[in-house]
């Protein structure tokens, strides 16, 4: 047995919000070790978010060049080259890390390359990748455990060694033919990125429509989209079972509402779902509890059932699932552990899905606002309407604002359309505010952007009846 090496806090899991975590506290003085299985950095920047807005770049850079002649450049054939695609990813992915690196080195804070488990409530076992073991103990701990990809229970698709979001950034060719299982972020994402990169490409959803967070008008929107592109996208379906091997040849059965179909591709990518990383590393023993699904309890203040341990990110129960919200999981501690008194209560939390045009939204959607009983009027307004996207031939999609029925206050907005996150943050500053609508809706706004798209958007709301 090790001996013991005693800190003042200790982080289990290296991702956005704990890693600053360790940042700010080894600067105040605090002795602080971060225990990371493999991603310096966290899943962000290695294998999630700005890896795959790299290759979806890549790819509508594509995209442009085989419209290019529209726009009046003349160009000949266009091939692409995955290997030069994964290449630019890896080099964005090692300046991440270096820079990661470095910011460990000038804060202080360790960082402990292993797998950590729980041996005592405050005592945390590190097997350490190079070799041999740690034993660790720390008055305060945070686990940052992340998730990983869910392999759903079909037979056969755990034995096809499916992709998931991973192994698709680190493809060095382009599948002849893609089937995507899941229609949410990464299933999208994924699946407009690869048929611009030369893919056939197939959806299998199970819903009735995809991106089921959202209204309908704007899953339908997204489909015509996908399906103008020519990606095939098959709602409401269910596998039965698969064959075969992903990277040569698969062979999926379909329940369908038409009956039973198959479905022949070269590669699966499988997007449909994720799963705590909360397993099997002895959390029983720090007595954290969990819920049915796995993810770590935690109240508004993101303390669990265990004293001085906190949840950071999303291994905690009802989070969303964004690396901006780790980050103010973060501030929120910290600031705790100062003496303030910050709950994740009534927190804004925007998002986008960077599909091309992509999809922003805040606040509350139409199907939230009926389901909490909450009246509001809507107001919708195509993106063909903002003048902007005439000089670009980006008129695809809509802007959709929620007023509430009883005051000016905005409740949410929704936008699939280009530069829609920037759009949306200008509205989210608004709501931050409190401003009523109709400061967006008088308001001088540059010509020719598209955010002058809010002006003519929020000129549509209904009048208070």
């Amino acid at each position: 047995m090790p001996e013991i090496e005693r800190f003042d806090s200790l982080i289990l899991g290296g991702g956005n919000g704990g890693m600053y975590l360790a940042w700010h506290l080894a600067q105040t003085g605090l002795r602080t070790a971060v225990i990371e299985r493999r991603w310096i950095g966290g899943s962000c920047p290695n294998i999630a978010c700005l890896p795959s807005k790299n290759e979806i770049w890549s790819a509508k850079v594509a995209d442009l060049m085989h419209r290019a002649a529209s726009f009046g450049a003349l160009t000949g054939s266009i091939t692409i080259d995955r290997a030069k695609v994964r290449e630019r990813k890896r080099a964005m992915v090692d300046e991440m890390i270096q820079l990661t690196l470095q910011q460990y080195k000038a804060t202080g804070a360790q960082l402990i390359m292993g797998d950590g488990h729980f041996v005592a409530p405050k005592a945390i076992e590190v097997r350490l990748n190079d070799g041999g073991t740690r034993l660790l103990a720390a008055e305060r701990i945070f686990l940052n455990l992340g998730t990983h990809a869910a392999i759903p229970p079909v037979p056969g698709l755990e034995a096809a060694a499916p992709l998931t979001h991973i192994e698709t950034l680190e493809l060095d060719r382009t599948p002849s033919h893609l089937i995507v299982l899941g229609g949410g972020y990464v299933g999208l994402e994924m699946a407009q990125a690869f048929r611009r990169f030369g893919s056939r490409v197939s959806i299998i959803e199970r819903g009735p429509q995809i991106a089921s967070r959202e209204d309908s008008d704007v899953a339908e929107e997204l489909k015509q989209i996908f399906t103008d592109e020519g990606i095939d996208v098959r709602l409401s379906t269910d596998i039965g079972r698969v064959q075969g091997r992903s990277g040569k040849q698969v062979t999926l059965s379909l329940r369908t509402p038409s009956g039973e179909q198959t479905i022949e591709g070269s590669d699966i990518l499988v997007a449909a779902g994720r799963i705590a990383n909360t397993a099997a590393i002895g959390l029983e023993k720090a007595g954290v509890q969990l819920d049915e699904r796995g993810y770590i309890k935690v109240n508004e203040r993101l303390e669990t059932s265990a004293p001085q341990v906190w949840g950071i990110g999303e291994c905690c129960a009802g989070h969303p699932q964004f690396t901006h919200v780790s980050f103010d999981d973060f501030r929120i501690i910290r600031d705790n552990l100062a003496g303030a008194h910050r709950t994740t209560d009534g927190r804004l939390v925007p998002y986008c899905m960077f599909t091309d045009p992509p999809l922003a939204r805040v606040g509350l959607s139409e199907s939230e606002a009926q389901r909490q009983e909450i009246t509001v009027r809507v107001a919708r307004l195509p993106m063909s309407a903002v003048l902007r996207t005439h000089t670009t031939d980006e008129r695809r999609g809509f802007m959709k604002a929620l007023v509430s029925a009883h005051d000016d206050r905005i409740l949410g907005f929704a936008m699939i359309g280009a530069e829609a996150g920037e759009v949306m943050a200008a509205v989210q500053t608004a709501m931050l505010g409190g401003l009523p609508y109709t400061a967006l809706r008088d308001a001088v706004l540059a010509h020719p952007t598209m955010a002058e798209g809010l002006g003519a958007l929020f000129s549509t709301v209904p009048s208070r009846s």
